[in-house]
């Protein structure tokens, strides 16, 4: 089982980076367009605030290759790093609805799964 959290921590961090070339225009999408607000466009962040909203996805997509990799290598940090970059993810998701709400349902499995697996013993 930590191989198919280990794969899907893999891609959900390529999911991340939509995030930040949306944010630095690098990649134009109907699905997600650019846009400089947050939170269902109540919060105007500008476009330097969105450039460094962008920044965090692709930090965060870094840390999910990192955590995903000690995983696959039984690292014992990687827990905790997947621990904290699923719950900083959701947070940037739920700041970023309605454009991210896959991501939420992404992190809640991760976090799931990294909650239950200690106690069904998948690592």
């Amino acid at each position: 089982m930590r191989s198919a959290l280990t794969v899907f921590m893999a891609l959900h961090a390529i999911a991340h980076l939509v995030g930040f070339a949306v944010a630095w225009r690098l990649l134009e999408s109907d699905e997600v367009p650019f846009k400089t607000t947050l939170w269902f466009g109540l919060l105007d962040v500008g476009p330097v605030g969105i450039r460094l909203v962008g920044l965090l996805w692709l930090t965060l997509a870094v840390l999910f290759l990192v955590a995903s990799g000690g995983a696959l290598l039984g690292q014992p940090w990687w827990m905790g790093l997947a621990w904290a970059t699923a719950g900083t993810s959701l947070v940037l998701s739920v700041l970023s609805l309605p454009e991210a709400r896959i991501g939420i349902v992404a992190n809640a499995f991760v976090i799931g799964a990294l909650a239950l697996g200690p106690r069904l013993g998948w690592w």
